[in-house]
């Protein structure tokens, strides 16, 4: 989860909430109170460091993960070189889950 003010005036319920809806453990949710333009985020860099082969990361947006495009498709290119997934669970990019064929296509 990311939210880019860290004064405390924006929230990760809808994050959160949407994330342990889909099934994510409290415990694999990280979180960083940082624009999306840092190039260090803390959380972000746990939780990448964290999965496995075969895990899945799971997004509410695809913008909680990239600072540009050029970062993202960076993100995206090394979780499926160490065969790690990525689904999005909203936003118009919700229908990209890169364990299959149509997910892959559609990112």
């Amino acid at each position: 989860m990311r939210v880019s003010k860290s004064n405390g005036s924006q929230t990760f319920s809808l994050q959160y909430d949407a994330l342990i809806a889909a099934g994510v453990k409290k415990e694999n949710i990280y979180e960083d109170r940082i624009s999306g333009k840092e190039s260090e985020r803390p959380g972000l860099s746990s939780c990448i460091k964290g999965l496995q082969e075969e895990d899945v990361l799971i997004l509410w947006k695809l913008d909680r993960l990239g600072r540009n495009l050029k970062h993202l498709f960076t993100v995206v290119h090394d979780l499926n070189y160490n065969n790690i997934g990525l689904r999005v669970l909203s936003g118009n990019e919700a229908h990209i889950y890169t364990t299959t064929p149509n997910g892959k296509l559609i990112f």
